[in-house]
């Protein structure tokens, strides 16, 4: 008790309570210290734990986003993509876009020193086994070999897919009739030389006899799209935006609404609600594609308000995302019958 007692001239009644005074503050700031310390060390060890953690996050960063890919096949080069999502902070997670279908998901993507891998269950692909894709950075691509149907080892290359932001709202030009009601001028088949059903029949523009897409010969990037079509029951077909992003057409009537079925942006977007027509009926869709943001409007009700199309869908023309492309229709499903087909694009 002598360290914790000071000289006073306070009389005795008050010096023992001056005494126990000092005594409850000298261990009140002691006791303060060794929390302030612990507090100290804490903050460090928590610190370090958290960088511990995010060190994985940042060291997958390179690999995170979207990607078009180009695979080279013997028979062709054809288009895919690639989306990169990293789940919690160290597991990598995505979705897949091939030839054909719709996006698929990836439940583990593999990224260690500049080496891609991961492998998709088959959807449309004419194999039983799953599609491994096996890759790496040079400089800015992505470039790597991954098996066709046949078994057969085929290279790819990737790019960092584009964002496609608009800084400003487009000015609309005037409207260009896509079909003139009287021939096929300004189209032509997607597969020169392969089975085309694409004909004008009274002043319709028909896929007759189901084969071949036809797309315009001229290339577009934002405009806004307004057709006018029928199909018969169960039919199949499509509008693809600059050839690359297919707006569903197919005989759902009546069904729930799904990314898969009428107006949907295939596999990525789904409608707000079906507002298709019975088979047989002439129905409208108004479309509007500014960058990657699309508004669907069919039959008078908007379906989907400008939002974003992650990538390209099944069947596209390429993956080449930052070019101009194509109207395409889709012509090797189902018969259907157009009657207009009017764009405007923009300035």
């Amino acid at each position: 008790m002598k360290g914790f007692l000071r000289k006073t001239d306070a009389p005795i009644g008050r010096r023992g309570y001056t005494n126990t005074v000092t005594l409850f503050l000298s261990i009140w700031r002691s006791t303060v210290q060794r929390w302030t310390w612990l507090a100290f060390i804490l903050l460090g060890i928590t610190t370090a734990w958290a960088d511990d953690e995010a060190r994985p996050a940042k060291q997958r960063r390179p690999i995170l986003g979207r990607w078009d890919i180009t695979v080279q096949s013997p028979e062709g080069a054809y288009p895919s993509w690639l989306e990169i999502r990293l789940s919690g902070t160290k597991t990598l997670v995505g979705s897949f876009v091939g030839q054909f279908g719709s996006a698929r998901p990836i439940s583990r993507v593999e990224f260690e020193d500049g080496g891609l891998r991961f492998s998709v269950p088959p959807q449309w692909e004419a194999r039983k086994d799953d599609q491994r894709f096996d890759g790496r950075f040079d400089g800015d691509t992505l470039r790597g070999e991954t098996t066709d149907d046949k078994g057969r080892r085929v290279p790819w290359t990737a790019r960092r897919a584009p964002a496609l932001k608009r800084t400003q709202p487009p000015r609309w030009a005037e409207p260009i009739e896509l079909f003139n009601g009287k021939d096929l001028s300004g189209w032509k088949p997607r597969t020169a030389g392969g089975k085309n059903g694409w004909i004008v029949r009274d002043g319709l523009l028909v896929n007759a006899t189901p084969g071949n897409d036809l797309l315009t010969e001229r290339k577009f990037t934002d405009f806004q799209l307004h057709a006018e079509f029928r199909y018969p029951r169960r039919s199949n077909s499509g509008i693809y935006l600059r050839g690359r992003y297919e707006v569903q057409i197919e005989d759902d009537y009546g069904d729930e609404p799904d990314s898969h079925k009428i107006g949907g942006i295939y596999g990525f977007l789904t409608p707000s609600l079906n507002a298709a027509k019975p088979a047989g009926e002439w129905q409208s869709a108004e479309i509007t594609l500014v960058g990657r943001m699309v508004t669907v409007v069919l039959n008078g009700e908007r379906i989907i308000d400008r939002q974003t199309i992650p990538g390209i869908t099944g069947g596209a023309l390429d993956s080449e995302e930052g070019f101009p492309g194509p109207i395409m229709l889709q012509g090797d499903h189902g018969p259907i019958d157009f009657r207009r087909v009017t764009l405007r694009p923009g300035e």
